[in-house]
């Protein structure tokens, strides 16, 4: 990776800069810190940079698909000191950590509290390109998830106690007269509570019923389920 002058943000001007994807990385070393932005606006990505975890805490997080690069050895707080915080915050940026000091330990942490990856420096230049390709496309999908999940939430809230228990039953894969029987009602009082539910819900199958049931659970699997 080649040196030269640091710059905090950089757009491309026939596209506006919402609509380009932003790698954030947090490096003490201004020659990555260069190098990263020059690379990544050379893929058409837009790049802000930080010296310190006390830099970035004081922006606020974007409001689009982005990674967050990370340093593992930084001054003051530490890489997974602020891994830690972003959690705490609630704050689900996907997070690749880059480090000349790597250990097995510190790697196993790191993954374990939801890190997408950990590269040692040096590191070759397509090797990073891939892993942030991978987490900003993990960004996207969280997005449209969360996205869809808010929609969903606001269909849900003219679904009576009923209608939910029947969908929750649906989700499991379960046919209606199992439904009727652990709810203690009748098959056809199911199928006007899932038809209710279905038609609140804007559900055009089962799939799509299972999906947005998934949703509302806080799930984001494929969705599936059986036949009435």
């Amino acid at each position: 990776m080649q040196a030269g002058t640091q710059v905090a943000l950089r757009t491309t001007e026939d596209r506006p800069v919402d609509a380009l994807p932003l790698v954030l990385v947090v490096d003490d070393d201004p020659d990555i810190r260069a190098s990263l932005t020059d690379m990544f606006n050379s893929v058409g990505m837009d790049t802000l940079v930080f010296a310190s975890t006390a830099e970035l805490l004081k922006h606020d997080m974007p409001d689009r698909p982005s990674c967050l690069i990370l340093d593992l050895r930084l001054p003051g707080s530490s890489g997974l000191d602020l891994q830690a915080r972003l959690a705490e915050d609630g704050v689900n940026i996907p997070i690749i950590f880059i480090t000349g000091y790597a250990d097995v330990p510190t790697s196993v942490r790191a993954m374990k509290a939801g890190a997408l990856d950990f590269l040692p420096k040096p590191f070759r230049e397509q090797e990073l390109l891939d892993a942030v390709a991978e987490a900003l496309r993990h960004d996207r999908q969280r997005r449209l998830n969360d996205s869809e999940r808010n929609e969903v939430r606001v269909l849900a809230e003219s679904l009576t106690p009923r209608e939910m228990d029947v969908l929750r039953g649906v989700a499991r894969g379960l046919l209606n007269k199992q439904i009727a029987y652990e709810l203690g009602i009748t098959e056809i009082t199911v199928k006007m509570h899932r038809s209710s539910a279905g038609r609140k819900l804007k559900s055009v199958s089962v799939a799509d019923m299972v999906r947005k049931v998934e949703l509302l659970s806080g799930k984001s699997g494929t969705a599936g389920g059986g036949a009435g």
